[in-house]
């Protein structure tokens, strides 16, 4: 007769085991969730893209501002070493002269040969003293007098210097970190618009076209006209931007081949015979403030809060504009971006 056994109830090790595989199971198979995130769409590539390029944008303008502030630097320390030269060199000059006088007359008696003191480096201790200044002629005391004003001059002078020359080098350290800055945000653009599929490309490029020909959007004009023109050195400057159009945007430059937003503003005005500064910030006072009712064709438009983007206007609510580095110098609706004022320049 067959025996009937109850099954075999399972040890508390082995249920402690099993209980430690499905944790292990289940946090395994956790990681794996994790380290394959579902790809971005193309919309939200676009919108981080963008944002990058924007922040990519205003270290840009940082950078633009501290290459100006390093070429004035450089500018006005050449002139101060030169005229700490020249000066030195008449100081050397009026050195000998006084050296000369001096010797001649202790050849006749008539100077004591203390009076070789004056002609150190720091003649002023020698000038406190009275017995000294006794020995001395009515115009060897000017000439002392002169000597004493040129040191100070130049000690002044090498004083001022080295204080640019400071700024010089906090200067070249921010370019530094300006540029470095604008190329990580770069970097990262790149590779989120390399994650895209070729077709997903096309498709943003496809949208960028239709925002750069929809001129007067949002009920605010017509379409876009390439043929508007503008009068006097607007005029004149927009129609040089045109000639830029599908131009390479590349931070810091300024022409003729490829451009920043400011940059693009300058050398069209620039060949306009219109001198303008550099940068947003400062291209933002170079003229008086315009509403938008106001724009005609070739005022400069200035976007976002902070006043890091500017265009030229080209009529039909439209910027013609170095836009970024995957659109270039293109036509754009003004409506997809935040316009703050426009500046009409004289």
């Amino acid at each position: 007769m067959a025996s009937h056994r109850r099954p075999k109830q399972p040890t508390r090790a082995r249920v402690t085991t099993l209980t430690a595989l499905a944790a292990a199971a289940v946090a395994l198979a956790s990681q794996n969730a994790q380290a394959a995130p579902a790809k971005p769409s193309k919309d939200e590539v676009k919108s981080k893209v963008d944002g990058l390029y924007e922040q990519a944008e205003k270290a840009t303008e940082k950078f633009n501002g501290a290459r100006e502030q390093q070429r004035k630097l450089e500018k006005e320390i050449g002139q101060l070493q030169d005229k700490v030269a020249r000066g030195q060199a008449e100081l050397n000059e009026m050195r000998d002269q006084m050296g000369s006088m001096a010797s001649a007359q202790y050849r006749s008696g008539g100077v004591d040969s203390s009076i070789q003191l004056l002609l150190s480096d720091n003649p002023d201790e020698y000038l406190d003293k009275a017995s000294v200044l006794d020995q001395l002629s009515a115009k060897q005391v000017e000439s002392v007098h002169k000597i004493q004003e040129k040191q100070r001059a130049l000690a002044q002078e090498r004083q001022e210097a080295a204080g640019k020359l400071k700024d010089l080098a906090d200067t070249r350290k921010e370019l530094g970190e300006k540029k470095a800055e604008i190329q990580t945000k770069l970097a990262e653009a790149q590779k989120l618009l390399n994650s895209l599929t070729a077709e997903e490309r096309q498709r943003l490029n496809d949208d960028d076209n239709t925002r750069a020909s929809r001129g007067g959007g949002g009920g605010r004009g017509g379409s876009l006209d390439p043929n508007v023109k503008g009068s006097g050195h607007a005029g004149e400057a927009l129609a040089y931007a045109k000639t830029k159009l599908g131009s390479a945007y590349i931070s810091g430059y300024e022409g003729p081949n490829a451009f920043d937003c400011s940059g693009l503003v300058q050398w069209a005005y620039g060949k306009a015979g219109v001198q303008l500064s550099r940068t947003t910030y400062t291209q933002a006072n170079e003229g008086p403030h315009i509403g938008r009712s106001q724009l005609q064709p070739g005022d400069l438009v200035f976007f976002y809060s902070d006043l890091h983007h500017v265009g030229l206007y080209a009529g039909n609510n439209t910027v013609l504009h170095a836009s970024n580095p995957r659109g270039g110098v293109k036509y754009e609706n003004m409506d997809y971006m935040p316009f703050q004022f426009g500046v009409r320049i004289a």
